[in-house]
């Protein structure tokens, strides 16, 4: 019974030595360096380089009145391709998006006269003044519309990676000068975080319904200003980075 005392005497006083060891090192785990978060922030504007227009061709009559002499699509989508091989433009820059048509109707019992189909087409270039020069020689009753649809540019990954690079830095700076003014110097990075991304695309605007007029000039030469008018694109990134206080 003694020995069984003694052995449990000793235990606790192991225990007692060991705790304010083990309490030691819990309290030094315990301790934060000192650090500070800031973010940082960086925009970029950028000029289109690629638009995208939207165009519909429509078939219709040489002789309206009439209803003769129909002018089919086959033959306006032609001189629409030639314009383009014209202007220097891959075949690839257009595409056919949609395809439709109306029932003309010619007398009181709606007795259906002729079809009069239409197609519509999405074409890449980089600027308004190819444009201009392509619906020029398409037959100008054959257009139906043409718009933008979306604008974009050829880089924007490459850009968008530039604009996080930019806003990252930023925090940097800022972090020094906030840390310098207390007389302290800044260590490593611990953390970055991306906070926001903020893409603007903006819609550009015609001052006309539609461009028919573009198309009624006789020449590329002779083809009036474009009324498109359009804003740059906005790219902009808020970064978060963590640093060490030395």
């Amino acid at each position: 019974m003694k020995a069984m005392k003694k052995i449990i005497l000793s235990s606790l006083l192991a225990m007692t030595v060991l705790f304010p060891a083990f309490s030691q090192i819990k309290y030094e785990q315990q301790i934060v360096a000192p650090r500070i978060e800031v973010a940082g922030f960086a925009e970029l504007e950028i000029v289109p380089d690629e638009i995208y227009f939207n165009i519909s061709l429509q078939e219709y009559f040489e002789d309206e009145k009439n209803q003769k002499n129909k002018v089919i699509i086959s033959t306006l989508e032609k001189q629409l391709l030639k314009a383009i091989a014209d202007a220097g433009l891959p075949k690839e820059a257009l595409s056919v998006s949609d395809l439709g048509g109306y029932q003309n109707y010619t007398d009181k019992k709606k007795k259906p006269a002729t079809f009069l189909e239409s197609k519509q087409y999405e074409l890449k270039v980089s600027s308004v003044e190819k444009l201009d020069g392509i619906l020029s020689k398409v037959e100008s009753r054959g257009v139906q519309y043409a718009n933008v649809g979306r604008v974009d540019h050829s880089k924007r990954e490459e850009l968008k990676k530039q604009v996080k690079i930019d806003a990252l830095k930023a925090a940097k700076v800022k972090a020094e000068y906030l840390v310098a003014a207390l007389d302290e110097k800044l260590g490593k990075v611990l953390e970055i975080k991306e906070l926001d991304e903020n893409l603007y695309f903006p819609q550009p605007v015609f001052a006309k319904a539609n461009v028919r007029a573009f198309a009624q000039a006789e020449s590329a030469d002779a083809v009036v200003d474009s009324d498109v008018q359009y804003q740059k694109i906005k790219i902009s990134y808020r970064m978060q980075a963590a640093f060490e206080i030395k």
